[in-house]
């Protein structure tokens, strides 16, 4: 699947239910991927499509 900040279905499976970035290893992607991913839901963040935290 595509890797973009406005595609929230597939950052959301990467995140906890906390909000937090999950690790590589739970996820299972390869190094390049996982940063790719950071940096998309870092910046879906900032732009206020996903939350920093949840409680």
């Amino acid at each position: 699947e595509q890797i973009d900040f406005k595609n929230l279905g597939v950052l959301r499976k990467f995140t906890s239910g906390l909000a937090k970035i999950r690790a590589k290893k739970r996820t299972g992607v390869c190094a390049g991927h996982q940063r790719k991913l950071a940096t998309a839901i870092k910046r879906a963040r900032h732009l206020g499509l996903l939350p920093f935290t949840m409680k």
